[in-house]
């Protein structure tokens, strides 16, 4: 038995020819999600590319499409909306937003190939309540590279 929480999902195959999502490796979180067609993306060109399944995932559960890591090493390839929330109540055809981020070459994505994939994970529901002030933290408001980040390392010699 394993560590991790298993949830059966039903999956419909729009596309039957094309393989089931599957885990490459043992203990892989991202399930394997295929063109249903082939694509040309040019240099900064995005396509929406059906992926020939849908699902249905239990209530307190969502699944979220994450780029590939060797299409966007290699390619230039990612999901633009990093990652694309699949809810529960959600019934059609799980789509992936593909773009290429590179400047000078077109890439071909051919039917079956393996574009993103897909992680099912438990959620829960926010009960928003209004407040007039938010408790205190370490924090604070400081966002957006208030922790320092590259620019800082750069000073120091690095990168």
């Amino acid at each position: 038995m394993s560590d991790y929480d298993v949830v059966d999902v039903p999956l419909r195959k729009l596309d039957p020819d094309l393989p089931t999502p599957g885990y490459a490796h043992p203990g892989d979180a991202g399930a394997d999600l295929h063109a249903r067609h082939d694509v040309e993306l040019g240099p900064g060109e995005r396509a929406v590319v059906p992926t020939g399944v849908a699902i249905a995932l239990p209530e307190g559960w969502a699944a979220f499409v994450h780029p590939r890591s060797g299409l966007a090493a290699r390619h230039g390839i990612t999901v633009v909306n990093a990652p694309g929330t699949v809810d529960a109540g959600f019934r059609g055809e799980i789509n992936v937003i593909l773009l290429n981020t590179d400047p000078r070459q077109a890439v071909r994505i051919a039917r079956g190939n393996r574009i993103a994939q897909l992680v099912v994970q438990r959620v829960a529901q926010a009960r928003f309540t209004e407040v007039e002030d938010l408790t205190v933290s370490a924090r604070g408001t400081g966002g957006l590279g208030s922790t320092g980040g590259w620019e800082a390392a750069r000073a120091g010699g690095e990168g």
